[in-house]
């Protein structure tokens, strides 16, 4: 029988399946989404979930409320497994384990529908994902060093790869706030919709996405994570070593058939 906060955390986290997309929702809209450590472990198996289930071909990840997440909160309902009960020291902090860090391994596509401002973690959370579409009234706070502290998962790391070092830095070193027409002149966001179209224009991605093979979609996100980090000819290299199984799954031999038959594509992801 599930416990009180096992139930807590289920109506915290939620997660919904349609078709081929799981819709991921951080709901504790009256705490601005804030994130508690029993929703890190919760989030945390709701991604592994998602990406293990060989039905789910893309992964959205949103927000109740007017808030996407306004970081973490750590002051009550316990702590997260990856966390040592020892809060009071620095080191105690092991994030390795938890969402942002997480969704750099999955190899199911992700969609960060951001409905509303992201600030510190919840940012990080946001970059974390392959995709963002972002309320045309929403915001990305990299207020980090304004607490005291660095972007504690990934941003450090994203950041530079996305808009490249020097407004990387002057975003991470002033803390800045940046409304929803900067970040998508900057590229950090796909699109900019109106708010209460965020959610349905990523789910009508996800949807897209999902219509393709699923094997070919997902290695080519491993491809790419791989060759941020790879020189040109290892990678080619790699990249021929996955198109051999795919050459011999059935989803290739029906992308070829559909094509030269003139008709929308089944895959079956084997």
């Amino acid at each position: 029988m599930a416990t009180a906060a096992e139930d807590l955390k289920t109506d915290e986290v939620l997660y919904d399946v349609t078709g081929h997309v799981a819709t991921i929702t951080i709901n504790r809209p009256d705490q601005q989404n804030t994130i508690s450590g029993p929703m890190l472990d919760a989030l945390t198996k709701r991604l592994l979930q998602a990406n293990e289930d060989p039905e789910i071909r893309a992964i959205v990840l949103t927000g109740s409320g007017r808030f996407f997440c306004a970081g973490l909160d750590l002051r009550g309902g316990g702590i997260a497994s990856g966390l040592s009960s020892q809060r009071s020291s620095p080191a105690s902090l092991d994030l390795r384990n938890t969402p942002p860090t997480v969704l750099h391994s999955l190899d199911t596509p992700t969609i960060c529908a951001l409905n509303g401002s992201a600030a510190g973690y919840g940012m990080d959370l946001a970059l974390g994902c392959d995709i963002r579409i972002m309320a045309d009234a929403a915001k990305l706070a990299a207020a980090f060093t304004a607490r005291g502290v660095v972007p504690e998962s990934g941003g450090t790391w994203i950041l530079p790869r996305l808009l490249g070092w020097s407004k990387a830095a002057e975003i991470i070193f002033t803390g800045r706030t940046l409304p929803a027409d900067e970040c998508e002149k900057l590229g950090l966001v796909s699109h900019v919709v109106p708010a209460e179209e965020t959610l349905s224009t990523a789910q009508a991605l996800a949807e897209e996405i999902s219509g393709n093979a699923p094997m070919a979609v997902q290695a080519s996100k491993r491809m790419m994570r791989m060759g941020m980090n790879e020189t040109f000819d290892d990678h080619v290299h790699h990249v021929f070593l996955q198109l051999l199984p795919l050459f011999q799954s059935e989803d290739f031999k029906e992308g070829m058939a559909s094509f030269m038959e003139k008709r929308k594509a089944e895959f079956k992801g084997r």
